[in-house]
């Protein structure tokens, strides 16, 4: 499947980046009254060379789209950036890029202004979302120039704010995969990473659907009222 969709991919990444609009690309969408049964939601995994977005970079984007409570398969982005310059010895064991592939890797301005495209603007879900966050902002910024705002959603407090009886406090994507026992074919691989999330989010959106929340609004309003309640049980 990732082969088909790598191929559906090269065939739009036909023409330089000169050949794209900056000033018109999709605006991002605030939380608003978007129904959770029919919008479209971005869910998106990064592979980087380390931890520390200040002095790291991304070297993978994975995403797949979540529209009318499905994945379609014809709607996902998987890219290999080229970045041959960067040493990732250090992480190679972990995401398996090698530095052969980010040779032959995508030109990083080429890919981001595709991702952005893609994105159409529509809300980002990603699993702790805030590093992916900083990574994506810092390379948009730094390459491209961009600076506008998207709403992000935190996977990692969505399930544990609709699944409380799960016990699992912000766990890790692979806790979250063992607990619905998920048959995940890969992992650490950005495309694979993003596609896990994913299904995890359809659960956690079929959960919010029972619970009456059912527009991206009102989903963020949960997270928030999670996170509050969070913090003051620390205290």
């Amino acid at each position: 499947m990732l082969d088909q969709l790598k191929d559906w991919i090269n065939r739009r990444l036909t023409g330089p980046a000169e050949h794209h609009d900056l000033k018109h690309l999709p605006t991002p969408k605030v939380a608003g009254g978007q129904h959770l049964s029919d919008c479209r939601l971005i869910v998106l995994d990064l592979e980087t060379t380390g931890l520390n977005s200040a002095k790291d970079q991304v070297i993978a984007i994975g995403a797949v789209a979540i529209d009318g409570l499905s994945i379609p398969l014809h709607d996902q982005f998987d890219l290999i950036l080229r970045r041959p310059e960067l040493d990732i010895s250090e992480t190679v064991l972990i995401h398996g890029i090698t530095p052969e592939a980010l040779v032959q890797g995508h030109e990083t301005e080429d890919a981001l202004l595709y991702l952005l495209e893609w994105m159409n603007g529509d809300p980002v879900l990603a699993f702790h979302s805030a590093f992916d966050q900083k990574f994506l902002e810092k390379s948009l910024k730094h390459t491209l120039g961009y600076t506008q705002q998207h709403t992000w959603i935190d996977v990692a407090d969505l399930m544990p704010a609709l699944f409380p009886e799960a016990e699992m406090d912000r766990g890790r994507l692979d806790n979250w995969i063992d607990h619905f026992r998920l048959d995940i074919s890969a992992r650490h691989h950005a495309a694979a990473d993003a596609l896990a999330t994913a299904e995890l989010t359809l659960m956690a959106l079929s959960r919010a659907l029972k619970a009456d929340i059912t527009t991206v609004m009102q989903l963020t309003e949960k997270l928030r009222f999670y996170r509050r309640l969070k913090d003051m049980n620390r205290h």
